[in-house]
Formats: structure tokens, sequence, C-alpha cells
């Protein structure tokens, strides 16, 4: 499934589901892109948190799996800001940019968003985060 993320009606990012798996397996891979101009505004969060719930309830998957290089930091935020729970680190997971890449691996299952809903996770997440006090360096 690819799916288009926008903003005031515009095309701002992208949202795949992909390698569905049926059956005993019952899982997918999500990946996501942001365009920079709007990036750190939580778009790609609430688009994630809105494909993850369709995809363990209507699309009656068990299991999502995003995999993330992990120096890229606001893609990795992204999942933790959803609470995903990172799995581990996959050494030489892909092939990009002519050489193999590690990538974190994060996941939820369904029985994980059963009592919540991925998107209202989000926002208490939020919440939680902004109400928190500010370290002091």
């Amino acid at each position: 499934m690819a799916l288009a993320v926008c903003w005031d009606g515009k095309l701002v990012g992208g949202l795949t589901v992909g390698n569905i798996v049926r059956r005993a397996f019952g899982s997918a891979y999500a990946g996501y892109w942001i365009d920079r101009g709007h990036a750190g505004r939580n778009i790609t969060a609430t688009a994630l948190a809105l494909v993850v719930d369709h995809a363990l309830t209507v699309g009656r998957l068990h299991r999502i799996e995003v995999n993330i290089r992990p120096e890229n930091g606001p893609s990795n935020r992204v999942a933790e800001k959803l609470g995903l729970r990172r799995e581990g680190l996959h050494k030489r997971y892909l092939y990009i940019d002519g050489d193999w890449r590690d990538h974190y691996g994060y996941a939820v299952t369904a029985e994980e968003v059963v009592s919540e809903r991925m998107v209202d996770r989000f926002e208490r997440l939020k919440r939680a985060e902004a109400e928190r006090p500010a370290s002091s360096s």
C-alpha cells in the first residue's frame, strides 16, 4: 500500500505498508518520508499512527515493523514518539548507497494496541512529554 501524506492540500510525504504476509505471519513493514519543510510537526508520526491502527484492525494484521538507519535521528524519533518497541540492531540489513547498512528494528503487535489506538497513544505520549519538567543542564 502506497499512501500520500498531505498537509494543507499539498503532498508533503509518503508512507508505505509493504511485504504484507498473511496467515501465520500476519505481518508487514512500514516505511515513511516527509518533506524537510514539514518535518518536526508530528505529521509523519500522526500518519504512521493512523496507518498502524488501520493495518492492525481493518487490515487484520498482527504485527507492523519499521526499520530505520541508526544515524537517521528524526526517523527514529517518529518510532519512539509512538512508543514502538525497539527490538534490536539489524546488522547490514539493507543495501543502500553502495553498501549494506545497519538498521534499528521497531515493532508493534495488535495485542499492544487493543486497549488504546496508536493515534490515541501518540496523543497521550505527546501530552506527557509536554508536561515533563525541562531538565537543567
